[in-house]
């Protein structure tokens, strides 16, 4: 067995929290500019830092699964934030992923809930790199 990974720190790496919205207005699943700026806004709202503008595309249908919508991402200080909506299924499917030790998901759920209007939710939480070093292994 490797040295370094005996020496195990007692913290997690981060947090990965996901969410499934259901029921959401197709108008709103299609509106690039919205969900450009819920990427813009969600971050210092939560106390991030974005390190890069959202990059937002149109997304065509891939397979009989995917009819296509909108996919969306900004990179931030703590990691990223992602979205993709399908419209025409009313569903919307986003990922918070962060390298710090908390995270307010219920205040995440509103937020998402306010910008993308969905009536019903499952969410999803999962601690990151439970055997993450506390020190540099080199």
């Amino acid at each position: 067995m490797f040295k370094w990974l005996k020496r195990r720190s007692t913290m997690n790496f981060g947090l990965h929290f996901m969410l499934d919205g259901y029921g959401a207005p197709k108008s709103i699943l299609k509106d690039e500019e919205l969900i450009k700026n819920m990427l813009q806004t969600i971050p210092g709202e939560l106390g991030m830092y974005a390190i890069t503008d959202p990059i937002v595309v149109e997304v065509g249908p891939n397979n009989k699964k995917d009819p296509g919508g909108i996919s969306g991402m900004v990179l931030i200080a703590e990691s990223h934030i992602s979205v993709h909506t399908f419209p025409n299924r009313a569903f919307v499917t986003l990922d918070v992923y962060t390298c710090q030790d908390t995270l307010d998901t219920k205040s995440l759920i509103e937020k998402f809930q306010h910008h993308l209007q969905f009536n019903s939710f499952e969410k999803h939480l999962i601690k990151r790199g439970v055997r993450y070093p506390n020190r540099d292994t080199q």
